[in-house]
C-alpha cells in the first residue's frame, strides 16, 4: 500500500492546519496509532512553521506525504535561500522560540536537510508508523 499527499501551499501561517488536518485524518483512517500521529504532527508543524519564518523571499512552499507500509515520508520544500542546519544555534533553556530542529529530530526516526543554494531547502522526516489492532492500514499493506 502507498498513499501520497501532496501541496503547493502559500506561506501563510493559515496552511499549517489544513495540511495537518489531512495527513492526520489519512493516517487516522489508516489505523495509525494515535502517539505516532501526535508525533507527526508536531514534527510537520515545525517544518512548515520554519519555512513561514524563515523560508523568505519565497512566496510558497510544498509538502508532500507518502506512507508506504510501515513508514511515513514527509518532505517541506521552499524556494526560499537554504540554511545550513549544522549553523542553527539550540535554543536556550527555557526560551519557547527556537526549537523547531529540536522537536524534529527528536521525534522523526530520520531527519535529512537538503539545502539548494539560492533554490531553498529540503526537510526530509521519517516515522515508523505503528497500526492499532484490525486497522485498515494492516490489511493494505503489501506482502
Amino acid at each position: 500500500m502507498e498513499a501520497t499527499i501532496a501541496l503547493r501551499l502559500p506561506r501563510d501561517a493559515a496552511s499549517v492546519p489544513m495540511i495537518r488536518q489531512m495527513l492526520d485524518g489519512t493516517l487516522r483512517s489508516l489505523g495509525v496509532e494515535p502517539q505516532i500521529r501526535d508525533d507527526i504532527e508536531l514534527m510537520l508543524t515545525e517544518a512548515c512553521s520554519n519555512v513561514i519564518k524563515h523560508a523568505g523571499p519565497s512566496d510558497d512552499y510544498t509538502v508532500s506525504a507518502s506512507v508506504h507500509d510501515h513508514l511515513c515520508v514527509i518532505k517541506v520544500v521552499d524556494t526560499g535561500n537554504g540554511f545550513d542546519p549544522r549553523k542553527v544555534l539550540e535554543a536556550e533553556e527555557g526560551n519557547e522560540h527556537g526549537r523547531g530542529l529540536q522537536i524534529m529530530r527528536a521525534l522523526a526516526d530520520d531527519i535529512r536537510f537538503t539545502n539548494r543554494r539560492e533554490h531553498g531547502a529540503v526537510v526530509c522526516l521519517e516515522k515508523h508508523l505503528r497500526y492499532a489492532p484490525g486497522a485498515a492500514g494492516r490489511h493494505l499493506m503489501a506482502t
